[in-house]
């Protein structure tokens, strides 16, 4: 492991550009050369929520060997501090401010939380439209069987569906959150659809969308690579286990809504039970002997709620310091990637995204480059690591959370009506973010300071629902 990270660090600084489309080794030519894809996502996991990230009061074995079997990342982000805005820019591989009305998650009953959210919403537009470019869309049309089972949470509306974006089966929750057994929100609204209907089932959700997924995995042949989107409700609120299930719909008014409130026992059993689920999948590929030729992500799509252990990080969901922002990440790839590896690389939830197109040989179009880079090719030692700025901006209200992270160092910043509140941190030295350093460092923090504005301008420019 220190061999492999040596090696990587010490290519650091020979490359300044982004790699996008060009990366490491050649892609397969032939369909069932390319590897398919499972890329798990967890709803609301915190930093230090897994057993192999520090944890000791939970048991999560299976994750645990996936990241023995591949690589653990130390530094990995979402793009988005909420739900909602990573899920955008993993699909689109771009960052979430160029689509409008996504930076912030969807409020429960399709309310748009901020100015262009609001518009957006006002004309039944707030969601990801279809001519947005999505690498579901892409890999379809390269001849990827394509699934989503879980959580959707990019737009009500029929015209936002699933398999309008390109996947061929799909299963989900449209909104943010619901009762894992009703499938009702805390306002009533029922949640669970297919293909843009509801849809009628019976069973714990984190079972259910895992049953359905199997059921995919199992009507595969060789011949066709798949591409297979599970993004776990797991352990958003409501909080409920397994063991949970009541005689009617969760109450609206139920303190298991509260985010913030999570009975521990509760909670602890809501993230084993996924777990056991991953276990399942796992076993599933190793069953169709799909192992060896299956690429295997795991990650968060934002920090933890204040229910959440984010140590040894600071702040909560929402928010842009790393508790809101920093999340469990883990990468499996017999043969590509070595067991065992940890890696202490800055990376983001599209980075995911380039590195699956690359794999697949897909490119997007010239108009709509991905902004990531090949995270699998770097870890694999076969991409030259790049050195490049990590940009984060979310907007709920009047309140604009924003960062902006150059090597160790990051800008955070909360503007608000009544004022800003902005820091200077070195991650290298403060991971927790308890010292800050804007005094001491004045010339750094306006270079900062400037770099994310340019970026704020640039990525905002062309949004949807501005005035």
């Amino acid at each position: 492991m220190a061999n492999c990270m040596k090696s990587l660090a010490s290519h650091m600084g020979v490359l300044s550009i982004v790699l996008m489309v060009s990366w490491g080794w050649a892609v397969p030519t032939h369909a069932d050369d390319r590897p398919n894809f499972l890329f798990l996502l967890a709803d609301d996991l915190g930093y230090g929520d897994l057993e192999c990230y520090g944890r000791d009061d939970i048991r999560t074995p299976h994750l645990n060997q996936l990241a023995r079997d591949g690589v653990r990342f130390t530094a990995h982000y979402a793009n988005g501090a909420e739900c909602t805005p990573t899920r955008a820019a993993f699909l689109t591989g771009r960052y979430q401010q160029r689509i409008g009305g996504l930076e912030c998650a969807i409020g429960t009953g399709n309310v748009g939380r901020y100015d262009d959210a609001v518009r957006l919403r006002a004309t039944n537009d707030l969601g990801l439209p279809t001519s947005e470019q999505t690498i579901v869309r892409l890999l379809k049309d390269a001849g990827y069987a394509t699934c989503i089972s879980g959580k959707w949470h990019l737009g009500y509306e029929q015209k936002f569906a699933p398999n309008l974006h390109g996947f061929d089966a799909s299963l989900y929750c449209i909104g943010g959150g619901m009762d894992y057994f009703r499938y009702n929100d805390n306002l009533d609204w029922y949640n669970l659809y297919s293909n843009g209907y509801a849809v009628h089932r019976t069973g714990y959700f984190t079972d259910l969308i895992t049953d359905a997924a199997i059921d995919f995995l199992s009507a595969q042949s060789a011949d066709k690579p798949f591409f297979l989107y599970v993004p776990f409700t797991c352990p958003h609120a409501p909080y409920q286990g397994p063991d949970d299930e009541a005689t009617s719909p969760l109450s609206g008014e139920s303190p298991l809504w509260q985010q913030g409130q999570a009975p521990p026992e509760t909670y602890v059993a809501m993230i084993e039970r996924m777990d056991a689920c991953i276990g399942r999948l796992l076993k599933a590929l190793d069953a169709r002997g799909m192992r060896s030729n299956t690429v295997v992500i795991f990650a968060s799509d934002n920090g933890g709620t204040a229910s959440a252990r984010n140590a040894p990080l600071r702040g909560i969901k929402g928010q842009t310091f790393e508790g809101g922002i920093r999340v469990p990440g883990i990468i499996r790839f017999p043969g590509v990637i070595p067991a065992g590896i940890e890696s202490h690389e800055p990376c983001l939830t599209f980075d995911f995204t380039a590195s699956i197109a690359r794999l697949a040989g897909v490119r997007p179009a010239a108009d709509k480059p991905f902004e990531g880079i090949d995270i699998i090719g770097q870890v694999a030692g076969t991409a030259v690591p790049v050195r490049r700025d990590l940009y984060w901006r979310k907007q709920r209200g009047e309140k604009i959370w924003k960062a902006v992270r150059r090597q160790s160092l990051k800008y955070v910043a909360l503007s608000t009506p009544s004022g800003d509140e902005e820091y200077l941190f070195d991650l290298a030295a403060d991971p927790a973010e308890t010292h800050d350093l804007r005094e001491m460092q004045p010339d750094r923090f306006r270079e900062l300071k400037t770099a994310y504005d340019q970026w704020e301008q640039e990525v905002r420019r062309n949004r949807r629902g501005q005035p």
